[in-house]
C-alpha cells in the first residue's frame, strides 16, 4: 500500500493544506513535510494523529476498499444498542426499517 499517497489523497478529498493538515493531526508541520519530501512512511504515532484528523482508525486507513464509511458517534451508540439485542429482537428491529 502506498501510505503516502494515500494521506495526499485524503488530505486532496478534504482540500487541506499541509499546515491544515498538521493542525488537525496536532503534529509539526515540519514533521509533515519532511515525510513527503524524504518519501517515508509515518511512524505509527503519527500515522495515528494522521488518521484522527481524517475521522479514520488505522483499521479503516488500511483498507484496500477505497469506498470508507465513517460512524457518526449516534450510529455507533445504535450499533452497540443492537448488538444487545437477541436475534429475535434484530430481526424484528429489521423488519421495521425495511419498510
Amino acid at each position: 500500500m502506498d501510505i503516502l499517497g494515500k494521506i495526499r489523497k485524503l488530505q486532496r478529498d478534504r482540500q487541506w493544506t499541509d499546515y491544515k493538515l498538521a493542525q488537525e493531526a496536532d503534529i509539526p508541520l515540519a514533521t509533515l513535510v519532511s515525510l513527503f519530501q524524504r518519501n517515508n512512511p509515518p511512524k505509527i504515532e503519527t500515522l495515528q494523529s494522521l488518521c484522527k484528523a481524517f475521522g479514520l482508525t488505522l483499521a479503516q486507513f488500511f483498507l484496500e476498499d477505497e469506498k470508507i464509511e465513517v460512524l457518526s458517534d449516534t450510529e455507533k451508540e445504535m450499533l452497540k444498542v443492537f448488538r444487545r439485542l437477541s436475534p429475535k429482537q434484530k430481526r424484528a428491529l429489521v423488519t421495521v426499517f425495511q419498510d
